[in-house]
């Protein structure tokens, strides 16, 4: 999924990119680019124009110098030299997958006369800043990053969202369980039919399951009577009320989730979701199993596990309280300014150190002539 999705879209999006977005920056006067990192090599454009640029990690940052896995496995955090070779045979993995844009991403930099050491997976990234919103308390130990790595802490902001309806007169007061697979990767009917026939053995639990857009509800089967189902839901403000959520561990409802102090039954099934997996049992805020892996009974014993379990709940409110004194947006932005200051002192003392010199220069070739 996670290469079909690479090579089918991403390849596209740098093609009309690399053609049109040179012409977009210089009609708008952009002076700065701040670059979500899964427009994968889009950088080469403003190294090609000299503009200075900031990397931002949205979804879950990939260690590649095989300290830890990278996020595309769920594999668990270990020391050990065995773990060491794997994690660098998964960071090669991980670069094989975006293999079939570096023909693009090559040609691009010949053309625009850059100078790129394509075996160095880093030497594109940004010398400035490379910002991740996963709190640093949430992620593996031990990774040494570059200095203008940050962590902030989540993005989110609940002002300005869009109210979205939901029955809440439906709910009956028994503990509430948030259900939803994403917005992206969410139209595998099975999934949905295993969790509802899991969480329908539960009758002292209530579920709120939201399908999105790519599911028919009629192919879900039958509905327990403790499932109300709908297509979209206000998920931070279930999430308020939840004493759990099953989700895909996409890591916008993983850092909302822990936000509200609620413990996780993790499905992850691509892209960056098995290594926000893997976070969420090391950090022991939740559980998770393989797609592949995936029963009824399988959830419906994680489900009870982390419902009855009190320390999965005690480790989450923990993170609230670390998410909650992180101010994530805040901090993000005051890390760009402050690197794009930066750069702009330095790019005006070279300059300035240029101009004193050609200065001099001028200066010089006057008094030879003057004698």
């Amino acid at each position: 999924m996670t290469r079909w999705s690479i090579q089918e879209r991403l390849g596209g999006l740098f093609t009309a990119a690399s053609k049109h977005l040179p012409r977009k920056l210089a009609q708008n006067g952009v002076e700065a680019l701040v670059i979500d990192t899964i427009h994968a090599f889009l950088e080469l454009v403003p190294m090609s124009l000299g503009i200075p640029y900031a990397h931002v990690w949205s979804v879950l940052h990939t260690d590649l110098s095989g300290t830890t896995p990278p996020c595309f496995f769920s594999w668990p955090h270990e020391n050990t030299p065995e773990a060491v070779i794997r994690n660098r045979q998964g960071a090669q993995q991980a670069g094989q997958i975006f293999a079939s844009m570096l023909p693009l991403a090559m040609s691009y930099a010949e053309k625009m006369g850059l100078t790129i050491d394509w075996s160095d997976f880093t030497a594109t990234t940004s010398k400035l800043a490379v910002i991740t919103q996963t709190p640093r308390e949430f992620d593996f130990p031990g990774i040494t990053w570059p200095a203008q790595f940050h962590y902030t802490g989540p993005f989110h902001e609940s002002n300005g969202r869009e109210p979205i309806a939901f029955p809440w007169e439906e709910l009956t007061g028994k503990p509430l369980v948030y259900a939803s697979m994403g917005t992206l990767v969410n139209g595998l009917e099975h999934v949905y039919r295993i969790i509802l026939e899991a969480v329908g053995q539960l009758s002292e639990i209530q579920v709120a399951l939201s399908i999105g857009q790519n599911v028919k509800r009629e192919a879900l089967g039958s509905i327990p009577s403790n499932v109300i189902v709908v297509r979209k839901a206000p998920q931070l403000e279930l999430l308020k009320r939840a004493t759990l959520c099953i989700t895909h561990a996409g890591l916008n409802t993983a850092l909302e989730s822990l936000g509200q102090g609620v413990p996780m039954v993790a499905i992850p099934i691509g892209y960056d979701q098995p290594g926000v997996a893997a976070r969420v049992a090391h950090h022991g805020v939740g559980q998770f199993v393989e797609i592949e892996d995936l029963t009824v009974e399988r959830i419906r014993r994680l489900t009870e596990e982390v419902l009855e379990s009190p320390h999965y709940r005690e480790k989450a409110r923990w993170f609230q309280k670390v998410i909650a004194r992180t101010r994530g947006l805040d901090v993000a932005a005051d890390v760009i300014e402050r690197a794009f200051h930066g750069n702009q002192s330095a790019e005006r003392g070279r300059r300035s150190q240029s101009a004193r010199v050609s200065a001099r220069g001028e200066a010089l070739l006057l008094s030879e002539k003057v004698r």
